[in-house]
Parts: structure tokens; C-alpha cells; sequence
């Protein structure tokens, strides 16, 4: 598994209580420039479309060597979903409040995947706890690296 992209605003701004994969639907020169690292997941989410779930503000550049039949960079992308997870994914999403976050984009066996999270927002205070905690650990590395 090779990681593409990754989403580290969404661990900062949101609980992840669960996590799914999903297939995505793209063009020729998506995967050409998804494969080469131009895609960016920080302002994106997942909603649903009738009975089918989109990945909207995933942002694609162009394909250099593309002519013009190239994507549109924010294209919506229809995620590849099984049945049962979809109702499951909408039941959950319309009853707590809770929203799907793209967390990564990553090859698997030559299939691009997206690691999608369920998510609950966090509270101001919640982002400054996981700060100090964060920032503890560090402390605490550094100070193991000094006394050895």
C-alpha cells in the first residue's frame, strides 16, 4: 500500500470514530495525476447524491501532458460503496450529525482507494487538549534523547 495523499487537518478538527474504504470513479488523466501526487483532501467531503455517495472539493490538478480533454480539477467523484455500508453510512450521518472526511488516497494493488472517516467535530477546547498532548510527548521524546 502506497500512501498518495493524506488528510492531517481532519485528525486535528474531528473525532474519527470509524473508518471505511471506498473505490473512486475518475477520468484517465485523474489517475495519471493522482498517481503522481497532485491531489489535495484538506477542504474535501463525502456526501450523498440520491442513493450514491460523491467526493466534493477533492481538488485534481490538471494532467500536464493532457490535451484538451483534460478533468476539471474540482470535479465531483461518485465513491464505490457496497449497499449495505451506504444505508448503514446515511442512516448514521442523519441521525447523530456526524459527516464523512476524506483521511487518505492510496494505491492498492495498482486500485487507487480512499480511506474515508466517520467524524464528529471537535469543540475549541478539544483542539487545545490535543495540542498540549501533543506537545508533551514531544517534550517528553526529547528529553529520553538528551538523558541517553
Amino acid at each position: 500500500m502506497k500512501i498518495i495523499a493524506q488528510n492531517k487537518k481532519a485528525y486535528h478538527d474531528y473525532h474519527i470514530e470509524a473508518t471505511y474504504e471506498a473505490g473512486i470513479v475518475l477520468l484517465g488523466t485523474e489517475v495519471k495525476s493522482i498517481k503522481g501526487g497532485k491531489v489535495n483532501l484538506k477542504e474535501s467531503y463525502a456526501r450523498f447524491k440520491g442513493n450514491d455517495m460523491y467526493l466534493i472539493g477533492c481538488h485534481v490538478s490538471e494532467y500536464e501532458q493532457g490535451n484538451i480533454n483534460n478533468h476539471n480539477p474540482l470535479r465531483d467523484k461518485k465513491l464505490l460503496l457496497h449497499k449495505a455500508e451506504l444505508s448503514k453510512l446515511s442512516d448514521k450521518i442523519n441521525q447523530k450529525g456526524l459527516t464523512l472526511v476524506p483521511l487518505k488516497i492510496y494505491l492498492q494493488n495498482g486500485l487507487i482507494k480512499l480511506e474515508l472517516g466517520l467524524a464528529k467535530g471537535k469543540k475549541i477546547y478539544d483542539k487545545r487538549e490535543t495540542l498540549k498532548k501533543k506537545e508533551a510527548k514531544r517534550e517528553m521524546d526529547r528529553m529520553k534523547k538528551i538523558s541517553r
